[in-house]
């Protein structure tokens, strides 16, 4: 849990991808963006090293954007993308990729979905006919849906029901989110997915699945003058749906500190968590959220942050600790801080020792060598990140399809490397409050035993 993790997202990808000038003078990679006339929005990254490139789709629908009552249909639809179209048949799709030396996946989240693949660079128009395919020609009937429907309610069994630990976590952002639909599992409530039926994916697909709702990344061996000859010819024909995202409910004033305690006898090793909702990434005002993940990485990223220091080495009240900032987020955000309590320690020791790192942080903010270490840390992770193409698709895709920008993305190194000391203080001392925050208790059987560890 204390790997730098590269995920789909903006803000948290590009925390640990943050790149600034080095002793060594490097080429920063080629990006170029078009639009096609039917609203689809494309970048190309280009990196030659070797002859391949990796193709990725992203729909800018999500969890948080399923129909009330509907949870699950925005992870639902990413299964149903892989059965029949008009052109191939089920599992054929994926099947024609690995004949031809390639991989391809998809992952749904709270704000986007998407599809990729990666190849050899000549193929890719043989991909891009294909994504273009099933963005519009899908063949949905009810013994496809019915069928999908059950893989993923034992997808929700295996990842989600059988982990105390997932539960958790649901818990806990129902908690949080009291009006946002983050509060609502990307997966889906269990029997909110059992009622999924073919007009609820009809009507999804319909809405969602066009062109001028979805961004093209490709990255690799190519020219700009290739993919858009490319996207013109595949995705160019398609009609738009002109239909955009519906705005989301927002998070009224949090006016009350909320806990939540959870036993389940699975449990082994017992856990606190808390979490603060805070304001996600705002490229308009980038102060805060870049202090934010600076707090976040200084809190809890590694061996040598606060919490690791002071409840692992020093205290010895904890075995395991950490922090993360979802920035990356559409809207709402929040800073989570967990810790699992060391042999003969209790979940009450541990929240108390977590209590004590964010206020002294809050009142004195990060030393200078804390900051400089985060830095150090990210500007060495973005030259590891750069060495992917599928790393540099996701860190744009995952940017555009929240609406953010190319410059957006290329700024933020500069609006981390801004952070100060005091911007770090004044975030933590504003944000991680009581009345912000939700606190959960994970532990096994109802007994003090039990909760030590």
């Amino acid at each position: 849990m204390r790997s730098r993790r590269l995920v789909a997202s903006f803000g948290l990808v590009l925390c640990a991808t943050l790149v600034v000038a080095t002793s060594v003078a490097r080429a920063e990679p080629k990006v170029t963006e078009f639009r096609l006339d039917n609203g689809m929005q494309a970048v190309v990254i280009e990196d030659h090293r070797a002859p391949v490139a990796t193709h990725m789709v992203w729909y800018r629908v999500g969890s948080a954007d399923e129909p009330w009552g509907r949870s699950g249909v925005a992870h639902f639809f990413e299964h149903l993308m892989f059965k029949a179209t008009d052109k191939l048949a089920d599992g054929e799709f994926s099947m024609i990729v690995a004949d031809n030396g390639g991989q391809d996946n998809a992952f749904t989240s709270y704000d986007l979905t998407a599809y990729f693949q990666r190849i050899a660079a000549d193929r890719l128009g043989l991909v891009m006919a294909m994504e273009a395919d099933r963005m519009r020609n899908l063949v949905l009937t009810e013994e496809v849906v019915a069928t999908e429907r059950d893989v993923i309610l034992e997808e929700r069994n295996s990842r989600t029901d059988n982990s105390p630990q997932s539960l958790f976590y649901e818990q806990m952002m129902a908690a949080l989110y009291m009006n946002h639909p983050y509060g609502v599992p990307v997966i889906g409530w269990r029997h909110e997915i059992e009622k999924l039926d073919l007009a609820d994916a009809r009507a999804f697909y319909e809405r969602y699945y066009a062109p001028d709702n979805a961004v093209l990344v490709v990255a690799g061996d190519v020219t700009p003058e290739q993919v858009r000859a490319l996207a013109e010819t595949h995705y160019g024909p398609l009609k738009p749906s002109a239909r955009p995202p519906e705005a989301r409910p927002q998070e009224p004033p949090q006016l009350a500190s909320r806990r939540v305690e959870m036993h389940d006898v699975r449990v082994r090793h017992p856990l606190v968590r808390r979490a603060y909702l805070v304001p996600t990434y705002d490229p308009q005002n980038p102060t805060e959220g870049a202090a934010l993940e600076v707090l976040a990485d200084i809190l809890g990223d590694g061996i040598t942050s606060r919490l690791a220091q002071s409840l692992e080495l020093d205290q010895k009240v904890a075995i395991e600790t950490g922090a993360s900032y979802s920035g990356s987020r559409r809207d709402a955000a929040d800073v989570s801080l967990y810790g699992v309590p060391a042999r003969g320690q209790d979940l009450a020791t541990v929240e108390a020792a977590i209590d004590a790192v964010v206020a002294k942080i809050a009142a004195e903010g990060p030393t200078a060598e804390e900051l400089a270490r985060v830095k150090r840390l990210n500007r060495a992770a973005k030259i590891y990140a750069e060495d992917s193409q599928v790393s540099q698709a996701r860190i744009y895709g995952s940017a555009l399809a929240i609406g953010r920008t190319v410059a957006d993305v290329q700024n933020w190194p500069t609006a981390l490397e801004a952070v100060t000391a005091e911007h770090v203080r004044q975030v933590a001392a504003k944000y991680l409050v009581p009345e912000r925050s939700v606190t959960g208790w994970l532990a096994g059987e109802r007994t003090g035993e039990a909760e030590a560890g």
